[in-house]
């Protein structure tokens, strides 16, 4: 096989007992990086240290991904002060979290005689939560149901964003890192095949075990 060393060094092509060996040697774990490779490759590497830095970055790409959900909240043409302002609080929580809003306003009966006052309920709503959000969508009719889609504003859903950053690298500082190299089957299984070296190169076999599918010389 051909062998990395840790540092980055390629030592060439080696017998496998002698890389294993060296890693061995220096505490650390003999990896199969490039099985496509012939003769395989192979680096010696702290294997979980190697496997905690992956998980990060992918948590790292992951928070950078905008996830933005459209959150509902009713009213009614008549909706009393109370309610109109407990469901204003709600609408500017979504729009703190840097979701988008969609105000609906569900008309009864004779209610739909004057579609005007839902337009006040919008309005109202707009004018509330104007340091927040934007209309995105105009309000418009759907059979007894009157909508309007609001949006947070650029500034709001950096702040946003921020503020799920600081809550994550709280949790990374609060996450231990894995003591041990051991790698379990089921930790092989739910690495993608793009960050996760193959497998590790056992230092000894049973005599009754399966032949390893790496280490040839």
């Amino acid at each position: 096989m051909r062998v990395i060393d840790a540092d980055g060094t390629l030592l060439g092509v080696i017998p496998t007992h002698q890389a294993q060996a060296k890693a061995q040697d220096a505490g650390l774990n003999l990896v199969e990086v490039n099985a496509k490779e012939t003769p395989p490759v192979c680096k010696i590497m702290d294997y979980g240290k190697f496997k905690y830095e992956n998980a990060k970055r992918e948590r790292d790409t992951k928070r950078t991904r905008i996830v933005q959900e459209t959150k509902e909240v009713k009213f009614r043409p008549k909706t009393h002060d109370h309610d109109f302002d407990f469901k204003v609080a709600h609408a500017r929580r979504f729009l703190e979290d840097g979701d988008k809003v969609r105000l609906l306003v569900q008309f009864r009966g004779r209610e739909m005689v004057h579609p005007e006052t839902g337009r006040d309920v919008l309005d109202r709503v707009c004018r509330a939560v104007a340091d927040l959000a934007s209309v995105n969508q105009m309000s418009q009719m759907e059979g007894n149901r009157m909508f309007m889609v609001l949006a947070p504003k650029a500034a709001v859903v950096a702040a946003a964003q921020a503020r799920q950053k600081a809550k994550d690298a709280e949790a990374d500082m609060r996450r231990p890192k894995p003591e041990g190299d051991v790698q379990t089957e089921a930790e092989e299984g739910s690495e993608s095949e793009e960050t996760a070296p193959a497998k590790t190169v056992p230092a000894a076999e049973p005599a009754d075990a399966e032949p390893a599918p790496v280490g040839f010389d």
